[in-house]
């Protein structure tokens, strides 16, 4: 293994991380339902690696088979989606939010184009504030008691307990 590239990522709470260790591959958003299920979203970011390019550096995903052909993997403990693995496990996908840099893995590729919601292409060209600053929300709250993990790897973390609540149906 002569790649010297190593991107890092894992999930919201910090329980999960992994490494790439060669710049991924296909990088895409894909449409089809099953994704955006997957997701809870309009679409899916995925990109990818062979096994040997691939390390959990820190505790284990779960997995849930949304097919025979497929595994969608996720932290058990905050719900972060994780990756994408082919039954044969020759292919590992992450999604690409989950990476701690994923402005270094530019989407070149889109698939599932059949569940494309046709307005998502208006969405880029939409005007955007930067976060807080309609005053809609309380930044400064959300800021100050982030339970989210840090965006690089650590050498060890432990959820904060606030952050471990039951489902509230309110």
């Amino acid at each position: 293994m002569s790649q010297s590239v190593r991107l890092t990522g894992g999930c919201q709470c910090g329980a999960v991380r992994y490494a790439l260790l060669k710049q991924p591959e296909r990088p895409s958003i894909c449409h089809c339902r099953m994704c955006q299920k997957s997701s809870g979203n309009l679409f899916a970011t995925w990109a990818g690696v062979e096994p040997e390019f691939f390390v959990i550096t820190r505790g284990a995903w779960s997995a849930f088979a949304s097919s025979d052909e497929a595994e969608r993997t996720f932290c058990s403990n905050c719900g972060t989606p994780l990756g994408w693995q082919n039954a044969a496990r020759d292919w590992f996908c992450i999604t690409i939010g989950s990476l701690d840099h994923p402005e270094l893995v530019r989407i070149n590729r889109f698939y599932g184009e059949e569940g494309r919601i046709d307005w998502t292409g208006e969405v880029a060209s939409t005007h955007g504030t930067v976060s807080g600053a309609g005053g809609d929300w309380p930044l400064d709250r959300i800021k100050a008691t982030n339970h989210q993990h840090p965006d690089h790897d650590t050498a060890e973390w432990t959820p904060h307990p606030a952050s471990m609540t039951e489902p509230s149906t309110k």
